[in-house]
């Protein structure tokens, strides 16, 4: 089977293309979505996270606020900071990158976000908006954007078996929420490290969601002929043939897959590009609904 390889980067483009127009109108309006995001300590992944957001708003003239504080900042400190930002009547999105330093309660920090400005999806209250259904909240980014991908290729998910792999707030049970939703009609199964028989269960499934983040963990015997694979695990792994002596892959063997599958993902280029155009997006539908 020659699949058909799911382009993120295309689709990503397409939702800017048509959140530009959004952002226009707006401005129109008098009201220009703003973003503030937040980074605390040096993790050079995070700066790369950071600034590729930052440059998505530049390139889309979206306001942006960017605040790197130090390793030693304090969860008060860290707190004040977006009490301010929940009152600035510029900022309609607020993110504070995860991870941040140990000593740092990040579920404090996120019940302290305004859940109209909290655009990560991450505030309880956002988490209960998506169980209920309720389109006023806010979906985490990385699910919203398989729901767009599934969405841009025709993808089917009505009455379609769909396995999650991975039970985390931020992609499994997020994913598993938008798929079982009335809107979408899937029959969902979240799968974990506990699951008994993964592959076997995993054969079942019409449609596959590797959020686990394991490098290559799903293989040929994971996948039934024609399912539809996509793949969330950003991983780096070792790799003395490359300049930098690693290479990216997915939670997915991609190889060792894809002659397998109808659709998927590669990685990188497949869900990766969706997450910041989701960013974007549930920020001016944050910027909407402040401003109505």
């Amino acid at each position: 089977m020659t699949p058909t390889l799911i382009d993120g980067k295309e689709v990503a483009a397409s939702v800017r293309s048509k959140l530009q127009q959004e952002i226009d109108e707006l401005k129109a309006q008098g009201h220009i979505p703003g973003l503030a995001v937040v980074l605390v300590g040096e993790d050079p992944a995070s700066q790369v996270y950071v600034g590729s957001k930052v440059k998505a708003c530049e390139e889309l003239g979206i306001y942006s606020q960017k605040w790197t504080l130090p390793a030693e900042t304090t969860q008060e400190e860290l707190v004040q900071l977006i009490h301010q930002l929940n009152a600035d009547e510029r900022i309609h999105g607020i993110l504070v990158q995860s991870p941040p330093p140990p000593h740092i309660d990040e579920e404090a920090v996120i019940l302290n976000i305004d859940p109209r400005k909290d655009v990560d999806g991450f505030h309880p209250a956002n988490v209960a908006r998506l169980v209920l259904e309720d389109a006023e909240g806010f979906v985490p980014c990385t699910p919203l954007g398989c729901m767009e991908l599934l969405k841009a290729y025709g993808i089917e998910t009505a009455g379609k078996h769909a396995v999650v792999i991975g039970r985390s707030m931020i992609v499994g049970k997020p994913m598993a929420n938008l798929l079982v939703a009335k809107n979408a009609n899937a029959t969902v199964t979240i799968a974990h490290s506990r699951t008994r028989d993964l592959p076997g269960l995993c054969r079942t499934a019409d449609i596959i969601v590797a959020a686990v983040g394991r490098p290559e963990m799903v293989t040929a015997e994971y996948v039934k002929d024609g399912a539809v694979v996509l793949d969330v695990g950003i991983n780096r792994i070792a790799d003395e043939t490359r300049p930098r002596g690693y290479r990216i892959v997915g939670d997915v063997d991609f190889e060792a897959v894809k002659d397998k599958c109808s659709y998927i993902t590669p990685v990188p280029g497949g869900v990766g590009p969706m997450t910041i155009a989701m960013l974007i997006a549930n920020t001016v539908k944050a910027c909407r609904q402040l401003t109505r």
